[in-house]
This record gives C-alpha cells, structure tokens and sequence, in this order.
C-alpha cells in the first residue's frame, strides 16, 4: 500500500536530512499523547460521518481501525519511529495502512494544529484527575496524624527561632488546607483545559460543514474555543496547570524540609523507619531522609518547566508556531514529577516516619516559648500589654543569666517583679495549658484543632 512518507505535501523535493529529522521529530516523547490521538480521531470520525462528508459505513471504519491501533500499542506492537515525525502521522499512516485509502480520509477537516491542543487538552484533563485524588490520599495522610497527636505538642517557629508550643495536629493540619488549596486550584484550571479546540483547523476554521459541538460534546468538554487563532495557538491553560503544579511542589517541599530538620540528631522529633530511608556507603550509623530530600530537589525542575513554558509563549505571533512543540516534554515530566513526589511523601506519612511525643514534650518544656503567656497573665490582670511585654523581655533576659527556665522561678521572685503574679502563674505558664488557652478560631488550643480536624476529615471525605 502506497503512502505518503511525510505529513506534508509532495512541494518537497527532497527528504530532511537524518539529523534535522531527528531534531525536527517529537514522537519519542509525544508517543505519551496516542491513547488521547486516537480517541480525539474516533470523535472527529463520527463527526464526519454525521454530517455526511464520509458514509457511516466509512464512519464506523475509521472508528474501529483506530481501536485497533489502540489495541496494537497497549500490547507493544504499534511503536512508530522518527521516520514518522509524531503520533498524530504515525496514528494517520497505521490506520492508511489497516484501511486503505479510507484512512486517508480522517484527516478533513482538521490539522495537525487543532488535533495536538486537542489530545493535549485531554492528557491533561484526566492526569488532573488523578493527581487531584493523590491530594486527597496525600491530606488523608497527614489527617491520620493529626488525629492521634490533638494533645501532643511540638515547638512553633518564626524565623526559625522557637515562638509559642502548638498542638501537633494544628501544625499537620496547616498542610491539610494547603493540599486543599492545590485541589480546588487544579479544578479551577480544568475549566481552561476543558475547552474544545477540534476544527479550527490549522487557524483560519474549515470549509467543511463539520459539527464542533458534536465532537466537542463526544469529548466530554464544556465548550468550544470561539476564536480559531486562539484555539490552536492558546497555551494559557498549560501554563495555569504549570502554576498549581508549582505550588503543589512548593508545599510538599515545605512539609520536606521539616521532615528533614525533624529527623535530625539536633531536633530528633521524629525516627525514620527502615522502608522509607537509606543509609551512608561510608558511614553505618546514618540514616537518611532520602525522599524529602528529593522531593525538595524536584521542586526545582517544576519551576523550572514553568518558566521554560512562559518564556516559550512570551514572543510568539499567531498563530501555531513548531516552538509550541515544545510544550509536551515540560508537561508530561511536570505531571510525572509532581505525582511521584505526591504518592512518595503520602507513603512517606504512613509507613515511614514515626513522631516521638516524649522527645517533643521535652523541647516545648525547655524554652521561653510561654514567654507571651506571662504577658498575656498580666494583660489579664490590668496590666497595659507593652508594658507586661516589656517586663517578661526583662525577666527573660535575667533567667538567661540565671541559668533558669521561667517555670523555674519561685513566686517569690515573680512577686519581686510584680505584685499581680500570683501561684496561678505556674498552671498558666505550663506547656499544655499555653496551647489549650489558644482557644481563638483558628487557633491551636485543644478543643479548636479537635473542630478543625473534624471539618478537615469531612471536607476530605466529601470532595
């Protein structure tokens, strides 16, 4: 069966010379877009036929060929090469060969131009889908934690300098709303992906009767694009989806980096298990934090295919231009990256770090965190706040001296500060009455992160 050696027409006199082909080819990587190309060709197939450009005996052909391709790929037996330049030819050239002429068919109506944002559109359709569930995973995760640390504290920081003791669970939940951010940020983008750009040909539209509403609805997307030049060359949604990647990336690598520093010998809130940490080659007492530590490396080349997909789009003219090729790897390693590192801190979460709530109890009772407290207890007895700020701030600074820890003082010496301290003072001040006094919305005190955590699991259960 005679074909066509490349997509475009016999004007050419002569092949592309074997290096430029290979640079020019881009079926080594968009060989990820087939399953999506050959359901994209089954909808334009049916459309075609419904408005009678083909028969529906041609109609139904083409839609069965092209399952066959399908079929041929998921069982390795359809691996086109460069000679094919991308798998939009090398679907067209397979289903030519299976039908004949017929298969030459399929193609009316359409270009390449409309047909790659369409399987774009469509990859990036369903892989938001898992990675939205992955969030969730990722969140029921952190609840678990939450939900058996309410009462276990651990040291809160500002500038990395010890602050006010939390509830473990309010400092897990914290990760719990970013993650939820991330979730409705991806459905929000899934309203600019879910656009049609079927028929708009190579950027003018088609002189072909074709039904854009019919292939679109056969997609399942929510509306067309009403602009052929902006449906072919509009990348905006790619760089949205780049975006709520980044910011997925830049969380888990928050929550990495405490990871990290928690399972230190300086901090030792946590020990890391056997199943989620390596060693040293030269050092058999380590035992390393392997996953955050990648995941807080990965986040760098996320960011980074946001930048190249910016930088792609900021001076091109319309409408298609070939540097939009270069899209699909920033894509396709984005929607890897951010999955790998989301299932990997989720396992990380379950089965592989444990929380030592001894250790814990001993940081956040070894500090002037309680600090504030004291002035809060003397705000509460009349004393003007800057004021009581400014005592405890000498208190502070004369127990530093001492060698004492503000639980240590005698109510004698507190007395001597100021005549409003009363033997009260040590319940105010002690570490789990700091927390459950935080009893503000949103705050950490005990019964708050109780309610937080309830709302948390229902909103996780319930999306």
């Amino acid at each position: 069966m005679s074909t066509s050696s490349t997509p475009w027409s016999q004007r050419f006199e002569t092949g592309l010379h074997p290096v430029i082909a290979e640079f020019n080819a881009s079926i080594g990587f968009d060989i990820a877009l087939v399953e999506y190309d050959l359901t994209g060709s089954q909808a334009h197939a049916k459309m075609l036929a419904k408005v009678g450009i083909i028969s529906a005996e041609e109609g139904q052909q083409l839609v069965d060929g092209l399952e066959k391709i399908r079929l041929e790929y998921r069982q390795g037996a359809f691996t086109p090469g460069v000679d094919q330049e991308d798998v939009h030819f090398a679907v067209e050239r397979r289903l030519t060969e299976l039908l004949g002429p017929l298969g030459k068919k399929l193609h009316t109506g359409r270009s390449r131009n409309d047909q790659v944002g369409t399987d774009t559109r469509l990859y990036l359709r369903s892989h938001i889908h898992t990675l939205r569930t992955l969030l969730k995973d990722f969140q029921k995760a952190l609840l678990a934690h939450a939900a058996d640390h309410v009462e276990t504290l651990i040291p809160g920081y500002t500038h990395l300098q010890r602050a006010q003791p939390l509830s473990l669970a309010h400092h897990l939940l914290a990760y719990v709303d970013m993650a939820q951010r991330d979730y409705e940020r991806l459905g929000d983008v899934v309203k600019r992906v879910n656009i049609c750009p079927l028929g708009a040909g190579a950027l003018a539209g088609t002189t072909f009767p074709i039904d854009r509403q019919y292939t679109a609805d056969q997609l399942g997307f929510e509306r067309i694009y009403s602009n052929s030049l902006d449906a072919v060359s509009d990348r905006d949604f790619a760089i949205e989806f780049a975006g709520a990647a980044s910011l997925i990336m830049v969380h888990l690598s928050r929550l990495a980096e405490e990871v990290i520093f928690w399972a230190s010998e300086e901090f030792r809130f946590v020990t890391l298990t056997d199943s989620c940490s390596t060693g040293s080659s030269i050092m058999p007492q380590k035992k390393n934090p392997d996953i955050p530590e990648l995941v807080r490396g990965k986040t760098g080349r996320v960011f980074g295919h946001l930048q190249g997909l910016l930088t792609i789009m900021k001076g091109l003219p319309l409408a298609y231009n070939k540097d939009l090729q270069e899209d699909k790897e920033a894509l396709f390693d984005t929607v890897n990256t951010v999955q790998g590192c989301l299932q990997a801190m989720t396992i990380l979460l379950h089965q592989g770090l444990e929380f030592r709530p001894q250790r814990l109890a001993e940081a956040v009772a070894s500090d002037f965190s309680n600090a504030t407290d004291v002035a809060d207890y003397l705000a509460a007895k009349g004393v003007p706040f800057r004021d009581a700020y400014n005592l405890v701030g000498t208190v502070v600074k004369t127990s530093l001296a001492a060698g004492k820890l503000l639980k240590d003082l005698t109510l004698e010496e507190w007395q001597t500060i100021h005549p409003a301290f009363a033997e009260d003072i040590y319940d105010a001040i002690a570490p789990q009455q700091v927390v459950a006094a935080r009893n503000s919305l949103g705050g950490t005190g005990f019964n708050q992160v109780r309610q937080a955590l309830a709302q948390a699991q229902k909103l996780v259960e319930s999306d």
